[in-house]
């Protein structure tokens, strides 16, 4: 198996080590060279489940009990 390093210095992690290593999208990768000069690789920590939502820490937070047609006067500035 080999690849190209391109002028970034990035190369493609063949399908056979992905699938071996169980990698995918989002995951890290750790590199390492032990004594004999070999580089090593290695899945890095846990994968992150999802990107978290922006929206995720107001959802639910509102008490306030409002009317839509109450809402949009006060927004508006109307009566």
């Amino acid at each position: 198996m080999a690849t190209t390093m391109i002028v970034k210095g990035q190369v493609t992690i063949p399908k056979k080590v992905r699938q071996a290593l169980r990698l995918g999208p989002g995951d890290g990768v750790e590199f390492d060279v032990n004594r004999e000069g070999q580089v090593v690789v290695r899945k890095a920590g846990a994968r992150p489940t999802c990107k978290p939502d922006r929206f995720e820490s107001a959802r639910g937070k509102a008490q306030v009990k409002w009317r839509t047609d109450e809402l949009m006067n006060l927004l508006r500035g109307t009566d």
